[in-house]
């Protein structure tokens, strides 16, 4: 069992900050110490406050190595993509030349920095830089070749003047 040493001046600050930190695991954080101010065992201290013993630990050494300022602290592991380094690059690249396919995109990002991703995360990528799918619609069969050829000239009934407001940019 841990004997760690609380002084008023902590205590206090622990009941108060149980019920007035903004984050809810920092609270949590502030019972259990609480809770161990008082003299409780591990084991009951760990059930009331909903956490395991080794957690329950780690919350009691964060405080002895930096009091409670320690115990503020949230750290998430968030992890970021390899991608994320080459983004500026890959945006600037993909503005000046857009893929037709997630499968050129994902080629095009293999070239450019080396890292091969499938078609499911180039897609994510792609999403993130703020770009996004174009669609595309049936071209009338070569028997009507007006209908055709009125079909390939760009229109603003088509949907390209709603896309020159977009600030997103498209793909595909």
């Amino acid at each position: 069992m841990l004997q760690i040493t609380f002084s008023e001046q902590d205590i206090q600050q622990l009941r108060y900050q149980r019920y007035h930190h903004p984050h809810p695991r920092v609270q949590q954080k502030m019972e259990a110490l609480l809770l161990k101010s008082q003299g409780l065992p591990h084991h009951i201290i760990a059930d009331c406050v909903d956490v395991c013993e080794n957690t329950l630990l780690a919350y009691f050494r964060a405080y002895q190595a930096g009091g409670i300022d320690a115990l503020k602290q949230i750290n998430f592991y968030r992890p970021e993509s390899a991608l994320e380094t080459h983004r500026d690059s890959l945006e600037a690249y993909f503005h000046q030349h857009p893929p037709t396919t997630i499968a050129e995109a994902a080629a095009v990002i293999e070239r450019l920095t080396g890292i091969q991703r499938k078609p499911t995360q180039v897609r994510v990528f792609l999403r993130k830089l703020g770009l996004k799918r174009l669609k595309t619609y049936a071209v009338p069969d070569k028997t009507d070749s007006e209908r055709q050829d009125a079909f390939k000239k760009p229109k603003s009934s088509r949907g390209s003047a709603k896309r020159k407001q977009d600030s997103g940019w498209s793909f595909l």
